[in-house]
């Protein structure tokens, strides 16, 4: 009863009757663009309460008809307000009006009333975009796309907002099949500094291209996130960077978005960190040896290592349980001892063997084992392991292929994202400069070397030739845009800077300037006084090297110039080797001279 409920509360509800009763709403617009061309899209229509009241902020204005029953009467009330508003402002392009599925279902059950509000204002219906709220579920699918048929043939469109939020799900966008869909801002917060986000909007775009939808990217408030945005190629942008809400909105983006949108620059796309997920189990490097029964006898077993030379092991199993196992080698060597075969031969194989063996799922990921080959008990590498599926034996893994395995893994890793430097690896690098060369843009790939790394690592050991590569790495990085320069790191002391920019040559003399200052801290005292170190050359003579030092190659790229990645990475290692050998440090498509 309204006498229990508090005074604030009260006066709330009473302010949201006089707002309804003498239409007190107060339509604003904010703006969407087109990312090909800077132009309007359209504009959302949003509502607010009397200015300084209470009620001002839509989502207390809402919350109160949510609490007398009255959300529906207040969307349709909006709605109208919003339609006429636009039409007198005499906006461009598509008014987007949202709509909680309630009120569309009942303004679907009057749909012929509902058009001809539409066909009296001045707005015709094939410029209006009604977006379906997330806040309500829709129970059943089928019937509001039967109900909302006369809308679409009328020409209205249909957008699903905040996509991947509430009840704005995929199921719904397959049903619906919306027109548009607007995808969270979640996602888009961020987006570019964070891989999983961009390999999630970029699986929409997919999507979007399947089910013909137009993807809308709300919530942009960061240039470097409208940078990846239009990069991935989502066609229409919304967010405070570009315009915020306002009675009378702005008809072109602000001045920074601008900038972006028409820039040709090809943004920097983050890196998950992680490659691609592929099958990696133990199941993968199992062989498949029979095992034996514990009454065999040693004899026996002898016997069958003998007539088997690639088993370099065997486990003992009670039906497909296991049991333990037993090392060819071990076995063979005790075995082949003195009276050891007139004392055990006739007895059951269980006596040599290992009764605690490691048993591992098959379905258990290479990379969890990793600590048997650094662990301090290394019998599992040179005995191997038993491998089973639901506790049933299944076979056999060895040291020798674990390692295989686990090896090739961290490679395959490191193609993806260096484990030194964090620093995205050749498959990124492969792909950046892919994405370049068929967006015919020009740019420069500079493959960046230290001289005298190898005698420097051999003298100073590798833990300082690590903090030397990540000393790089860190140069490197601080004088790149971190937008639209590409840092990369092919490995070793090896790494790759792809700038847009046109002051590139600016910031490579910085680089080479700031490293060779800096790197002389990592030198003894007596060192830096000699400018140098002595230490053993390739073919072991012991001579002396002048401080270690970075020199850079650059290749100036220009569109249609070169067609594959591989002969742009070639070309660079070219320059690369010739600022090497050249002793100048720096060197430009194959002309050398001094980075000052």
């Amino acid at each position: 009863m309204n006498d229990a409920l508090p005074m604030d509360v009260l006066e709330t509800e009473d302010l949201l009757g006089r707002i309804m009763r003498f239409r007190l709403l107060r339509p604003v617009f904010q703006p969407l663009f087109n990312t090909e061309d800077c132009s309007v899209y359209g504009f959302e229509g949003l509502i607010r309460g009397p200015e300084g009241s209470s009620l001002h902020s839509p989502l207390e204005l809402f919350a109160a008809a949510e609490r007398r029953g009255l959300r529906t009467d207040l969307e349709m009330m909006a709605a109208r307000a919003t339609i006429s508003e636009f039409g007198a402002r005499r906006l461009p392009g598509y008014l987007f009006l949202n709509m909680s599925c309630n009120a569309l279902m009942a303004l679907a059950g009057h749909s012929e009333r509902a058009l001809d509000i539409i066909h009296r204002s001045t707005l015709s219906p094939a410029s209006l975009v009604i977006e379906l709220t997330e806040h309500d579920h829709v129970a059943d699918p089928e019937a509001l796309v039967n109900l909302l048929k006369p809308f679409r043939d009328a020409g209205v469109r249909f957008a699903l907002d905040d996509f991947g939020h509430g009840h704005s799900n995929l199921r719904l966008w397959m049903d619906l099949r919306p027109h548009l869909v607007k995808i969270d801002r979640f996602f888009i917060d961020g987006l570019a500094g964070n891989g999983d986000k961009f390999e999630i909007i970029r699986l929409l775009k997919r999507l979007g291209d399947m089910f013909n939808t137009t993807l809308v990217a709300e919530g942009i408030e960061q240039e470097s996130d409208l940078a990846v945005v239009k990069d991935i190629g989502i066609p229409v942008v919304q967010g405070y960077l570009l315009g915020r809400p306002a009675a009378d909105p702005v008809r072109s983006p602000a001045a920074a978005a601008r900038d972006v949108l028409l820039s040709t620059t090809i943004a920097v796309q983050p890196q998950s960190g992680q490659p691609p997920e592929r099958c990696s189990l133990v199941g993968e490097i199992v062989i498949p040896v029979p095992p034996v029964a514990p009454e065999l006898d040693n004899d026996q077993l002898a016997r069958l290592f003998a007539q088997n030379a690639d088993y370099h092991a065997v486990a003992v199993t009670d039906g497909q349980k296991p049991l333990g196992l037993i090392n060819r080698r071990r076995f063979m060597d005790q075995f082949a001892q003195q009276y050891y075969r007139e004392l055990f031969g006739r007895k059951s194989c269980t006596t040599f063997m290992q009764n605690d063996p490691l048993i591992v799922d098959r379905r258990t990921p290479l990379e969890s084992l990793q600590s048997i080959l650094t662990g301090a008990d290394q019998r599992y590498l040179l005995d191997g392991f038993i491998v089973t599926d639901n506790n049933r034996y299944v076979g056999l893994g060895t040291g020798e292929s674990l390692v295989r395995a686990v090896t090739e893994l961290r490679i395959e890793a490191a193609r993806y994202a260096n484990p030194l430097t964090a620093l995205p690896g050749n498959i990124p690098i492969t792909l950046h400069l892919n994405r370049l060369i068929s967006g015919r843009k020009p740019f420069v790939v500079c493959y960046a070397d230290l001289n005298n790394f190898k005698p420097f690592n051999d003298q100073y050991g590798y833990w300082r030739g690590d903090l030397i590569i990540r000393k790089i790495a860190n140069t490197l990085t601080k004088y790149a845009h971190p937008q639209i320069d590409f840092v990369g790191h092919v490995g070793g002391d090896d790494f790759v800077v792809v700038f847009q920019g046109n002051d590139w040559k600016e910031r490579c003399a910085q680089i080479i300037s700031e490293f060779n200052n800096g790197v002389r801290e990592h030198f003894s005292k007596a060192d830096i006084e000699q400018n140098g170190f002595w230490g053993e050359d390739r073919t072991g003579n012991r001579c002396f090297f002048p401080m270690t030092s970075l020199s850079i190659g650059a290749v100036i790229a220009r569109p249609g110039e070169f067609s594959t990645s591989e002969e742009v990475a070639s070309a660079a290692a070219a320059a690369k080797r010739k600022a090497k050998h050249s002793g100048m440090g720096f060197c430009v498509n194959g002309e050398c001279a001094e980075c000052d």
